[in-house]
């Protein structure tokens, strides 16, 4: 199911977000612990992808055994990072193949001990993009954008930052997915 269908039942919701381990022991631990959770019925479980990519295979892999051994309903996170527009497809191929139909189109930290992402050949400067290319290649998934109710790093300004926001629900957005913010008032002027 869409997490924007489920947005729009009103009812209360909420979610675990898990980022893969780095070791086969810590990856099935792990499932385990999602097995557990599974019994609090949670709305959606999101798995994360590491900086610059680097836990792609290992998001791929929980994501898949989520889908196939439970009953919860999973995003993916997706990023731009480091990606070029041929392997984005492949990874949204194998989500498609797996029944994963949300996701969370992210442009992404950059690597480690770097401030800007690297820019990659036939790939994707800012999330709208990739938000476009999913809506090209795979316009039945379900797609969620983050928003930043107290600006990104990057962002000059909070005016630019709507902007920025607005263009990624005018491509295809179905819900947008905030940071956490201090500040009530910095999310009811993002509305």
């Amino acid at each position: 199911m869409h997490i924007a269908s489920i947005l729009k039942s009103n009812r209360p919701s909420f979610s675990f977000e898990f980022f893969p381990p780095k070791t086969p022991e810590g990856f099935e631990t792990l499932f385990n612990h999602i097995q557990e959770l599974e019994k609090l019925n949670p709305t959606f479980v999101s798995v994360t992808y590491g900086a610059g990519g680097s836990t792609r295979e290992l998001t791929l892999d929980l994501l898949v055994k989520i889908k196939k051994e439970t009953t919860l309903n999973v995003v993916s996170h997706l990023t731009t990072v480091g990606h070029n527009k041929s392997e984005i497809e492949k990874i949204l191929t194998k989500y498609q193949e797996s029944g994963i139909d949300n996701i969370l189109a992210l442009r992404g930290d950059p690597p480690a001990g770097v401030d800007i992402p690297p820019k990659v050949e036939n790939g994707f400067p800012h999330a709208v993009d990739l938000v476009n290319f999913i809506k090209e290649k795979q316009p039945s998934l379900g797609i969620g954008v983050a928003g930043f109710p107290e600006g990104h790093q990057h962002t000059p300004n909070r005016l630019k930052e709507m902007d920025y926001l607005k263009e990624k629900v005018d491509a295809g957005a179905d819900y947008i997915c905030t940071q956490l913010f201090f500040d009530n008032h910095d999310f009811y002027d993002f509305n």
